[in-house]
């Protein structure tokens, strides 16, 4: 049997993972006057060495693509680093008849290094929408509570936008957003035709300096990291000043196994496996924080253990792992023939949208519960691995003739994606797979996962939707999807819109969800989750925002708690 290398250091506080969460509970725990060790899974990162911010295409091998073109799958290998889809060594499985796609990425600040700076503020009715329809549940806390820890986090990280008065579309504390492009301006007008909805999006990015960090340039590449930090990481924004506080202690390459629980009932420590030695270590807390993702915290907890808990730590409810939804994702794109007469110009702005559609149909009834909005752009983006891919399968000939239809037709699509709300089913979570584990000898994950007709006709009225905005816009839509099968009318696999939330959800019943407001175990009240995984729904809003100001929010409760000795 391997010998345990216990640390016999006794920090406040181990919190798991360095992303939305576990960035904000360090900056928030160290600056409060805790000591606090943060595991990460992944190796640090760097900036100016590991972000291909200013990068050309040509100056990489295969031109972002990777070898046999295997780095696609990934989004290129221009994408800020260690997000994968499937990582060797860590498998997970999906159930007969499932298909989960889990998207990890291995690195501090996890994936804030290369998400879409999409930050949508949860709206009132999203907290309390079971009473509105029946459907699911509502959350123990209210808009009312969380509203001032979304000022906090804005007002920290800085999230551009407007003042619109759209109850769907809370407003927030917004720094100026950026101009509207050309294909901006051509969707909200043919929007404003159809009667949607099409304000200025919502984005973590810098138009003025904050905190010292400098406004965007828009180069317009920030899935690939900003070297200036002018777009949100927790790398970058929410790591940087706890370190400076001397209070944090960041271990990196450090895989989490299990919260060790002691015999008082409360847990005492974290055990993890160095994965540069193979060696099991501990780390000794006198309170743990659960923050390495929402699928990934559920497998810590489910594999925690012991005599108390024999089906996972704090799961005395069994809703760990239950619950998992992510966004429902549909994409389609149309040719608009009036931009072939544009003259070039620059129109890089931001690495994201300057406009969004927000949920538009919330005062009427329509065939499917809840909502979505619809992200679009378009114009000339720097060419990249497949950027004619559509026009190859439309086009017969090769050489000057399809080169020359290539230059005609660049710059004149328009693309949309919907996101959408997914209602919590019996048939999706995931388990603990009794005969898998992974390279560190840690069980693995197990996806159920099932799309109901809810989604299904959300998806549907997604792909009709953008079909009206192109046409009404003089363009031509050239999506075709089917309306059966595996995806019907394009609705994504599960875990594909990578938003997986709700695996430990809170409540206000502990027979029924697995923390309370503050997003402490009702069990273990010195475990707390900062991921995900305390989301009741998964509205039509990127969970990111409201992950952060949920951690924001119990890191401050942690704190109080902790000054109380009530932990």
């Amino acid at each position: 049997m391997s010998q345990v290398i216990r640390s016999p250091k006794m920090y406040d506080v181990c919190v798991i993972g360095s992303g939305a969460g576990g960035g904000t509970a360090a900056k928030i725990l160290t600056e409060g006057g805790l000591s606090v060790a943060l595991l990460e899974a992944g190796p640090p990162v760097f900036p100016e060495k590991d972000f291909k911010m200013l990068m050309w295409p040509y100056e990489l091998p295969h031109r972002g693509a990777g070898v046999g073109g295997r780095a696609e799958e990934n989004f290129s290998e221009f994408l800020a680093p260690n997000g994968a889809w499937n990582i060797e060594g860590e498998p997970y499985a999906s159930a007969p008849g499932s298909n989960f796609q889990w998207f990890r990425s291995r690195i501090v600040g996890g994936r804030t290094n290369h998400w879409g700076r999409i930050a949508l503020r949860f709206a009132p009715i999203d907290f309390k929408s079971a009473t509105r329809d029946g459907l699911g549940d509502d959350w123990p806390i209210t808009y009312e509570d969380l509203a001032p820890y979304y000022d906090k986090v804005e007002s920290y990280i800085g999230v551009f936008g407007t003042h619109e008065n759209v109850s769907s579309a809370p407003d927030g504390m917004f720094l100026p957003p950026p101009k509207p492009r050309c294909t901006d301006l051509i969707v909200k007008k043919a929007c404003d035709k159809i009667g949607v909805i099409c304000i200025p999006s919502r984005l973590a990015i810098l138009t003025k300096s904050v905190n010292g960090r400098l406004p965007c340039h828009y180069c317009g590449q920030c899935g690939r990291g900003c070297v200036t930090a002018s777009n949100f990481s927790s790398s970058q924004v929410m790591i940087p000043p706890a370190m400076k506080t001397g209070k944090l202690t960041m271990i990196t390459g450090a895989m989490a196994r299990e919260v060790i629980l002691g015999k008082d009932g409360k847990a005492e420590g974290v055990s993890y496996i160095d994965k540069a030695t193979r060696t099991e270590k501990r780390v000794n807390a006198r309170a743990v924080v659960l923050a390495a993702s929402a699928c990934e915290s559920a497998r810590l907890l489910l594999n925690s253990k012991s005599p108390q808990f024999s089906n996972g730590l704090a799961n005395s409810s069994g809703a760990v792992g239950r619950y998992l939804t992510d966004s429902v994702g549909s994409d389609g794109w149309g040719i608009i023939p009036q931009l072939e007469k544009m003259p070039p110009h620059n129109h890089d702005g931001v690495g994201g949208m300057h406009m969004y559609i927000p949920w538009w149909k919330f005062d009427r009834k329509n065939d499917f519960p809840r909502g979505y909005h619809i992200e679009f752009g378009g114009g000339r983006e720097m060419p990249g691995i497949g950027e004619f891919n559509h026009l190859l399968h439309e086009e017969e000939g090769y050489g000057v003739s399809v080169k020359k239809r290539a230059r005609q037709v660049y710059g004149t699509g328009i693309g949309m994606a919907g996101r959408g709300e997914m209602i919590p089913n019996p048939d999706t979570y995931c388990e603990i797979d009794r005969d898998v584990v992974d390279k560190w000898g840690i069980p693995v994950l197990r996806f159920h996962f099932k799309w109901s007709e809810y989604e299904i006709r959300q998806a549907k009225d997604m792909q009709e939707t953008f079909r009206a905005i192109i046409e009404a816009a003089g363009g031509e839509y050239k999506t075709k999807t089917p309306i059966s099968g595996e995806r019907p009318f394009g609705i994504a696999e599960g875990g594909k819109i990578i938003h997986e939330v709700g695996t430990a959800r809170m409540g206000a019943d502990p027979k029924s969800s697995v923390l309370n407001g503050f997003c402490q175990a009702h069990d273990v009240k010195n475990v707390f989750v900062m991921d995900g995984a305390p989301l009741v729904t998964n509205p039509d809003k990127n969970p990111t925002l409201t992950i952060m100001a949920l951690a924001w929010r119990a890191s401050e409760y942690l704190l109080d708690e902790a000054k109380k000795g009530n932990l």
